[in-house]
């Protein structure tokens, strides 16, 4: 890539990609971006996104914050640098691998680094295409599964997009489940007891479908199953059909 190229992407785009030299303010030694993005990272995990903050990473690697503004121009800069290098590489699938599997395996992946870091579910995106090296990458893994199909490039990207966002808003659900179950007080405990709740709030006529779903037991957990991994395939497995439907339609 050439000068010109390089001065007209985001700062945060030329950075994550090693395309931008540090800026001008604060001492040059002893720092980097990775040490300073792989901090912020664990500390994120530690305590969360809203108590990540320039002085306490920089506290954390035994600078002044001020050291932090030559490689970092803001918060919300870093921000969006974590943001690409948590979700780390995506999973190497081999080539001979069936469209179906590698997606399956693909999306899994997805959502396993999704819940290791599930502060990450609270960043807003804001729609932005993905632009970072780590992000770019996981776009082109799960291109590739589509690879021997016959579906047209466009497709193959929105189904892509379209897998990725439901793993997002599953690993989301997921996430705030397990907040909230893990701070419930009493009260809320009875109203999360969904099965048990229902039936105080309305008459059978009322909701009939609702009613024979729950006297068919079908709010009831399983308890041989992990419910968490049983709903995320459940899902995952009727998306997938869609798309071998899709597939089929264009051989």
């Amino acid at each position: 890539m050439d000068t010109a190229d390089e001065r007209d992407l985001p700062r945060t785009v030329a950075l994550a990609w090693g395309l931008a030299e540090a800026g001008s303010r604060g001492p040059r030694r002893g720092l980097s971006i990775e040490q300073i993005v792989d901090t912020a990272i664990e500390l994120a995990d530690a305590d969360g996104i809203a108590a990540l903050s320039m002085a306490r990473v920089a506290k954390q690697l035994g600078f002044t914050t001020m050291s932090l503004y030559r490689y970092v121009a803001s918060k919300d800069e870093l921000v969006e640098l974590i943001s690409d290098r948590v979700v780390g590489p995506p999973p190497a699938i081999a080539p001979s691998t069936p469209w179906r599997e590698a997606l399956a395996a693909w999306a899994g992946a997805e959502y396993a680094a999704l819940m290791r870091h599930p502060w990450w579910l609270q960043l807003s995106i804001g729609g932005a295409p993905p632009t970072g090296p780590n992000n770019i990458a996981w776009l082109d893994a799960g291109l590739s599964a589509l690879t021997d199909t016959p579906l047209p490039h466009s497709l193959r990207f929105q189904v892509v997009l379209t897998t990725s966002l439901y793993v997002i808003g599953r690993a989301r659900f997921a996430a705030d489940f397990a907040t909230a179950s893990a701070t419930v007080s009493a009260e809320d405990a009875a109203v999360r007891d969904y099965p048990a709740l229902l039936p105080r709030l309305f008459e059978p006529d009322r909701f009939p479908h609702l009613s024979e779903a729950l006297a068919a037991g079908a709010f009831d957990p399983d308890p041989d199953v992990e419910w968490e991994d049983a709903d995320f395939g459940f899902a995952l497995d009727l998306l997938l059909d869609g798309v071998e439907q899709l597939i089929d339609a264009h051989r």
